[in-house]
């Protein structure tokens, strides 16, 4: 592991790069603040989008959730922002980008991943586990709205007290990929004429 000093719009973090024998991928880790030792930490686990964080694409909230997560963490001063290299839900962005071609000609985005061969979500969390508890955090508050990743990260023994809602901008060319984890990936999001579960500042656990 290696880490250096990042300074930043949001204040100054600090980069670490966690190489692993496990995906053979370098995974990185942003950190602001004291967190060894410390329970309750600002945490997000965030999955590579190219195509969201670099080209701004709208078709998912990626660049929204990862912007809103750095603001959120910079207001508490202290706090974890993992970035894992799992493109595409862990398929990676040439096959993302077949999955892409296939919602255009109607499918949704979880059955375009299985028509490709595929999970709906294919990523895994050992890694994110062995991060976090590298940086020696106690327990953290999960920004996100997907209760597999709470069900993931505390089947790897990591203690989340809270999970921290995160709002997307709905849009055109999003909101049938937003229903759609919504409807078939258990996903916690208050959209306009939506049933699923309201997302509160910070929801405890059970």
């Amino acid at each position: 592991m290696v880490t250096a000093r990042i300074p930043t719009d949001l204040g100054e973090f600090r980069l670490f790069l966690f190489s692993n024998t496990f995906d053979n991928k370098e995974h990185l880790a942003f950190v602001m603040g004291a967190v060894e030792g410390q329970g309750d930490v600002l945490a997000r686990v965030h999955s590579e989008c190219f195509t969201g964080e670099v080209l701004h694409s709208q078709r998912c909230d990626c660049g929204e959730q990862l912007d809103q997560s750095l603001v959120r963490i910079a207001e508490e001063e202290r706090g974890i922002l993992l970035y894992m290299r799992q493109e595409g839900r862990g398929i990676g962005l040439l096959e993302k980008l077949r999955a892409y071609n296939l919602q255009d000609e109607g499918y949704d985005t979880v059955d375009a991943n299985l028509i490709l061969g595929h999970q709906a979500d294919s990523r895994n969390y050992s890694v994110s586990a062995a991060m976090l508890r590298t940086l020696g955090v106690s327990s953290i508050r999960l920004l996100t709205n997907n209760p597999a990743k709470i069900d993931e990260l505390k089947s790897l023994g990591i203690a989340v007290t809270a999970r921290v809602a995160l709002t997307p901008t709905v849009n055109s060319d999003n909101e049938r990929y937003l229903r759609t984890k919504v409807a078939r990936m258990r996903h916690l999001l208050d959209l306009p004429n939506s049933r699923a579960n309201d997302t509160k500042p910070d929801e405890p656990t059970s």
